[in-house]
């Protein structure tokens, strides 16, 4: 009998640790007929704001949107440069490009694959307008360095922390490591709603004020418009749900940290070493596991990942292509071998199942079948 398949996540089973909650709180808000922002969405932005320790966090419909409305309420436009990890997901440069500014772009730590922040000093111009870096995979970025370029330059830092809602840098929780700070609350993430979702938290009072005026259409008052917004107002169901998962939150990052203690014994069980590179945690971060991400030495990931499609193992490739390569930025002119730290993780790179509920005995399924790869990879070479 075959082995039940490993999916690389799961929604459904934490649902029904949680489904009395939720149905709760989404029938709160179909009784109280407020569908758009309202008194949920307002308390979810009050208890995130707790949470991470910020002054003001304002609730918009995508991680996405919380990107572009920073870069707005911050007057990014055409002309301007913002500096970005080339190692990321689309949107953290997309979002300049659509304003009209370009994206920097700077290599990666070979060992975090956060940005470099050795590279960004030298992307610096006249025409630079801020810096994002990215919190990839649930680690910070290495904040300190960015800090002294910022304060030497008179740059903001806008924090991509899609990934890492509730991870710390030197005892700081992620959202207060810069100017402001993008979450995203996509429904894989450490707090995930059940559609999109989105949030910009930042202590400068006068920028929340403005991101809020800008995700309503740059309204302020009503019908009066301000600025050139758009409509970026998060549903009141989403808010109702996430403020559910956000009492849950903590345990849930627990979980994930176990997880990744298990894979990480697991692996040094198997001895395999010497052809995978696990996550390194910096010792002043707390990593929060939004994925679980090895690197596959020797050239072996893609046939890894076949064996992964065999046996009903669920995997990700976070990414397989380097934004700087990317067919729609190829009118910005770079050319393969520019970001070698960047192109080469991205051939040896892949994320194995991770959500809370995953068990131990789905874990050692997982390493079990990079183990078998392995020795039958030892087999075929010798």
């Amino acid at each position: 009998m075959a082995a039940a398949p490993v999916p690389f996540f799961d929604l459904k089973t934490q649902y029904q640790g949680l489904r009395k909650q939720i149905e709760e709180a989404v029938n709160r808000v179909l009784q109280s007929g407020c569908f758009i922002l309202g008194a949920e969405v307002q308390a979810l932005e009050e208890e995130v704001a707790a949470y991470t320790g910020c002054a003001s966090a304002i609730a918009c419909a995508s991680g996405t949107d919380a990107l572009s409305l920073s870069l707005a309420a911050l007057g990014v436009g055409p002309g301007d440069e913002v500096i970005v990890p080339t190692f990321t997901f689309f949107a953290t440069a997309s979002c300049v490009r659509r304003l009209g500014a370009r994206p920097v772009f700077t290599d990666i730590d070979p060992d975090t694959f956060n940005m470099d922040p050795r590279q960004v000093e030298d992307k610096i111009t006249p025409r630079t307008k801020a810096i994002i870096p990215v919190h990839l995979f649930g680690q910070c970025c290495d904040m300190e360095p960015l800090w002294k370029i910022a304060e030497r330059y008179h740059l903001p830092i806008i924090e991509d922390a899609a990934q890492a809602f509730g991870s710390e840098y030197q005892g700081k929780r992620s959202g207060t490591l810069g100017t402001l700070a993008c979450h995203s609350f996509y429904p894989t993430k450490n707090l995930g709603a059940y559609g999109d979702a989105g949030m910009v938290v930042t202590n400068d009072r006068d920028l929340a004020a403005k991101i809020a005026c800008l995700r309503t259409h740059g309204m302020q008052p009503r019908y009066y418009h301000k600025y050139l917004g758009w409509n970026s107002r998060l549903d009141a169901l989403q808010a109702a749900i996430l403020r559910v998962k956000l009492s849950w939150v903590s345990r849930f990052i627990d979980a994930r940290i176990a997880i990744a203690r298990r894979y990480d014994i697991l692996i040094d069980e198997h001895g395999l070493g010497g052809m995978i590179q696990k996550p390194v945690v910096l010792p002043h971060c707390k990593h929060t596991f939004n994925q679980y991400v090895i690197r596959v030495n020797g050239g072996r990931r893609d046939a890894l990942l076949d064996h992964f499609r065999h046996e009903g193992i669920g995997f990700e490739v976070y990414y397989p292509i380097p934004l700087h390569l990317q067919e729609v930025f190829a009118p910005l002119g770079h050319k393969p071998g520019e970001f070698p730290v960047a192109e080469r993780t991205c051939k040896e790179v892949v994320a194995l199942p991770m959500y809370p509920e995953l068990s131990y005995e789905q874990q050692k399924r997982v390493v079990r079948a990079i183990a078998q790869f392995a020795r039958s990879s030892l087999r075929a070479a010798a």
